[in-house]
């Protein structure tokens, strides 16, 4: 099988492109249109690969590098890779699946959540926090829930909007996850009023802490 190469990457994304669905990403700040079940089918196709992955990073075109993020190597990334790749990452997709399809699975996760989260680029601690709570969720170990929920409580409220919402979901998984934290996270989140007008869609859960916390709690019971 011939290796397919980056030209023939773009132009298959470009092939799909949808004035409907980049309308649709441009309001949650993802500068492509192409349908995400599609530009998956193409990754699915490609399987891993990890020097194309490279390339397609290198293109700067959004839905390349979520490709790109799709056929890589996780583990083959050096730490200093993955914090380049973090800080270039400006759109909200490619920051998520950085984190979450390719930093989580890293063996530098946990220097570079330490790393990250008191960083002075919201959006860079944003990755941090957002590492932070899949440690609360899976291996709170040695994590000082109660320090990190004195952190929230003084910061949470007038947080950058992408900081704001890793903050709010770190307090909602304590909640969920530790009941001896669960009063007191509630009545942060009480308090604080953070997205409590969050419009949510009908069967989905508000993000505001107070109710996604009570309904999780509810369905594990």
């Amino acid at each position: 099988m011939a290796e397919t190469t980056v030209a023939e990457v773009l132009a298959e994304l470009a092939a799909l492109e949808d004035p409907k669905a980049r309308a649709i990403n441009e309001k949650h700040g993802d500068d492509h249109g192409v349908n995400l079940t599609k530009l998956r089918a193409i990754a699915k196709r490609l399987k891993t690969r990890q020097e194309l992955a490279v390339k397609l990073w290198a293109t700067d075109d959004t839905a390349a590098r979520l490709v790109a993020l799709l056929v890589c190597r996780p583990k083959a990334f050096e730490r200093d890779d993955l914090d380049t790749m973090l800080r270039e990452a400006r759109t909200p997709k490619v920051h998520d699946w950085l984190v979450g399809y390719v930093v989580k699975k890293s063996p530098h996760a946990e220097a570079l959540r330490l790393a990250w989260f008191a960083d002075p680029d919201p959006v860079v601690a944003s990755a941090g926090w957002a590492l932070t709570t899949d440690r609360v969720a899976k291996d709170p170990d040695g994590l000082d829930l109660a320090g990190l929920l004195d952190i929230i409580e003084a910061q949470m409220k007038d947080a950058p909007d992408r900081l704001q919402w890793a903050m709010n979901h770190c307090l909602a998984q304590i909640g969920i996850e530790h009941p001896e934290h669960r009063a007191r996270a509630l009545d942060i989140g009480e308090r604080l009023e953070v997205l409590k007008d969050y419009p949510t869609p009908p069967n989905c859960t508000s993000p505001f802490a107070p109710i996604w916390i009570t309904e999780m709690v509810r369905r594990q019971a």
